[in-house]
Parts: C-alpha cells; sequence; structure tokens
C-alpha cells in the first residue's frame, strides 16, 4: 500500500491532507473532530493581535454558485478572522497539539503591518507548540481594508518585509500565504522567498459578487439590503490556483520553493494534480465545509489506490512530475494534428456536439436525416469542443494523424519533426531573427 505521509518543511503529517485556514479550524472541537476523521494538519483559522475581539456580520455570510444538479460549485465567503479571543486560540492550540504530537497544527496569523505588532505575537504563538506559522496575505475582504490581507500580499516590498521579521523573531517554518487577486503570482512568490520564507501557500480566495438579489437589488448575500465583496473558493476556482502553482513552480527565481497547494480541492484526483505541480501537501476547505471531515477518508482511499496502480510507493514519487511540462503557448507542436471521433455506439443522438460546433466553432460535425453525426475532417481544427459539450463520456475523442499523412483540412502533408511558433514563417520575430 502507498505511503501517504509527508514531510513538508520537516513538518510531518500521515498524509498530504490538511484543513486550510476557515470556519472548519476555528476551535479546538472541530480540530479534534478532524484529525480524529483523519486529516494529517490544520491551519488554525487567522489570528488576530490581543485586545478587543475582530466583530463579524450577525447575518448571512456565505453566498454560493451551484450546477444545474445543485452541486455547489463555488462559496462568497464575507466572514472575517477568528472573532474569539487570542487567549483562548493560544490555549485551545497548545492542548490539541499535546494531544495530537503526529498531526501538524499551523497558526495563520494576520496582525497590522507593524514589526511591533508581528514581534508581540510571534512569541506567544512558538509556546503553543505549533509547528509553523502560515502569514495570511491573502485575505480579500473586511481585513484588507484595515491594511491586511490581501492589501499586503498585493505589494511584493510588504510580503518580503514582514516575511523578514518572522525570520527574525520566530523560528520555526514560516509560511507566506499568496493572494490571487494579482496581475502576476511569481513576484509576491519572489518577494516572500527573499524575504526568508520557507514556503508559500495558495490560492487565498478570490474577491467576487456571486450574486445580485433581483428583488432587493443587493449582492448576495444581503446584510439588511446591503452586500458586499468577499472570497470566492471552492472547484471553480481550482484551474486558476493550478496556473499560479505552476507558474511558481517553473519560474527560475521560486522553482524549488516549497508550495502547500489550496483552491477547490474535493476529490483525490485535485490533490494529485497539485501535488503533480510540485506541492508538498493541499489544504482544503469547500469541500469539508459541503460534505462533512469524513471526506477525507475517500480522499485518501483514492490517492493510495491510484498510487498503487502506478506504482508509486510515496508522495515524492510523483511530486512535481508535471511541472516540466507546463510551457508557454510558442513552444507547443504545430505539427501535432488530431481530428474528433465520434464512437457511434455510445451515441445517443443528443446533438450538443453538432449544434455547438455549427453554431460557434468550424461546422466540421454533419447531421443525416436520421441524427447520426459525423465528424468532417476538411473542416475539424481539433479544438475539442465537442468533447467538452458532450453528456457521454469518451464517446468522442481526438485521434493523431500520423506524420507523413496528409492533413485534409490544409492540403499539406504532416512532418514528422516539432515546429512552433518561434520558427513559423508568420511570426515576424522568427523572419527578423532568420
Amino acid at each position: 500500500m502507498a505511503d501517504l505521509t509527508t514531510d513538508f518543511l520537516g513538518i510531518k503529517s500521515p498524509n498530504p491532507f490538511w484543513l486550510a485556514s476557515a470556519p472548519p479550524t476555528d476551535k479546538e472541537y472541530n480540530v479534534r473532530r478532524a484529525f480524529d476523521a483523519g486529516w494529517g494538519g490544520v491551519v488554525w483559522k487567522t489570528l488576530g493581535e490581543a485586545g478587543p475581539p475582530v466583530v463579524n456580520v450577525n447575518g448571512p455570510r456565505y453566498g454560493a454558485i451551484w450546477g444545474a444538479d445543485r452541486r455547489l460549485l463555488g462559496l462568497n465567503n464575507i466572514e472575517l478572522i477568528t472573532d474569539r479571543p487570542l487567549e483562548v486560540n493560544l490555549e485551545e492550540m497548545t492542548r490539541v497539539k499535546r494531544d495530537y504530537p503526529d498531526h501538524a497544527l499551523i497558526a495563520s496569523i494576520m496582525v497590522p503591518c507593524e514589526e511591533a505588532s508581528w514581534k508581540a505575537i510571534l512569541p506567544r504563538v512558538a509556546e503553543t507548540g505549533a509547528d509553523g506559522i502560515e502569514l495570511n496575505f491573502g485575505c480579500p475582504h473586511g481585513m484588507s481594508e484595515r491594511g491586511m490581507g490581501a492589501a499586503v500580499g498585493q505589494v511584493p516590498e510588504y510580503i518580503q518585509m514582514v516575511a523578514e521579521w518572522c525570520k527574525q523573531y520566530y523560528d520555526q517554518p514560516v509560511i507566506v500565504k499568496l493572494t490571487p487577486n494579482i496581475t502576476d503570482i511569481r513576484y509576491p512568490a519572489r518577494a516572500a522567498k527573499a524575504g526568508g520564507a520557507d514556503a508559500v501557500s495558495l490560492i487565498n480566495t478570490v474577491s467576487s459578487i456571486t450574486a445580485v438579489n433581483l428583488d432587493t437589488f443587493s449582492p448576495e448575500p444581503s446584510i439588511d439590503g446591503k452586500g458586499s465583496h468577499g472570497g470566492y473558493c471552492g472547484p471553480a476556482v481550482k484551474p486558476i490556483a493550478l496556473n499560479m502553482v505552476a507558474e511558481i513552480a517553473r519560474d527560475p527565481e521560486t522553482h524549488g520553493l516549497p508550495v502547500s497547494g489550496i483552491g477547490g480541492i474535493t476529490t483525490w484526483r485535485d490533490a494529485a494534480e497539485y501535488i503533480a505541480l510540485g506541492c508538498g501537501n493541499v489544504q482544503v476547505c469547500t469541500a469539508a465545509m459541503t460534505y462533512g471531515f469524513k471526506i477525507v477518508e475517500e480522499m485518501k482511499r483514492g490517492l493510495s489506490q491510484w498510487m498503487d496502480e502506478k506504482g508509486y510507493a510515496t508522495i515524492e514519487d510523483f511530486r512535481g512530475r508535471a511541472v516540466p511540462n507546463v510551457t508557454d503557448w510558442q513552444y507547443l507542436n504545430l505539427n501535432y494534428v488530431t481530428k474528433a471521433r465520434i464512437d457511434q455506439d455510445a451515441c445517443i443522438k443528443c446533438g450538443r456536439c453538432y449544434a455547438a460546433c455549427e453554431d460557434t466553432s468550424h461546422q466540421a460535425i454533419t447531421m443525416s436525416a436520421d441524427r447520426v453525426f459525423d465528424v468532417d475532417d476538411s473542416e475539424c481544427v481539433a479544438c475539442n469542443l465537442c468533447i467538452d459539450v458532450c453528456p457521454v463520456e469518451e464517446c468522442i475523442t481526438m485521434e493523431r494523424l500520423a506524420p507523413g499523412t496528409t492533413d485534409p483540412r490544409t492540403g499539406r502533408v504532416i512532418p514528422a519533426e516539432h515546429a512552433d511558433w518561434t520558427s513559423h514563417p508568420n511570426n515576424p520575430m522568427a523572419r527578423a531573427a532568420e
């Protein structure tokens, strides 16, 4: 059986599945139940500085996006960091770490961007025995308006500065949680590394409004007829997160920087994809809030079974294997030619492929009088849209045309060698290089 144990920055946990800093990790009761259910680690809901607790709204805190089957695709969250006293959180963390020494416990922290504030809280966190800290530089709502959260994460100089303070006043691993609400994720990641951070975690939530109530004309969730932007999470943000993780993994300046992957992880497959892009572990929130803590058992079982089938004994055996295959568009092989193929036995004759291709693509799918759908290779550009809209899995596939054969669409013989935009005759930069 595959070994799911992980060693992230020297922090050992029985599996790579951690709960992210969020409502599921807000108190001792939750965290104990999470560890008992099988989670490998938790990042405690973000702590603020000592003093009067943060005040959350007392009305709805979540908005949602659902699929056609009412499956939850995304949550919009306007809840702030913990509204429980710092002292209570620290006492509970101390007890939990004492009783679960083999599980990872990370303290998420957000205090004003002042050295004195960080210097004051870090020794108190250290006393809990926590395995490390995560700097919340990603929260896009509520706290960012106070100069914290994403307001720090959007300024690389601030990231580096605070990371340096934390490395000065704290001797355990420092993880910087990055905001996706930025143009290029590589700059904050570089700043975290320059500040001495041991790792980054990403992504935090995406600034969003999920819906507008057309009776009250206020954003959802609505508080007394008003609404605000919040943080968007769940399966819908996974593509954004995977892209940003990949950018950090292949950037020469941050390549090799340990990464904790966050964003829409709901199944073992999601986790495997993050790990394949270099993540040392993954953090989960929305899936636990949707299905409960026991979902981790399905994640562990599925990942273990897949690793056994592939012959991977440990997480390290496949971690980062997808990174070399992430490239820029201009290096993609233009001589790789495919065509769509429809399995007539599997086809249910719904016509969705035909409608999509005829109305919005390249008119490459034909329909007979008795609703038999086929592909016209002379028009098919291999866009893949027909597969994406087809409701029957693997009914439509893409078949590569062999090198040396003629592409019916272009009338050209397909060369065997690789060719891309950097050397294409239509590329003015290629001509200039010649």
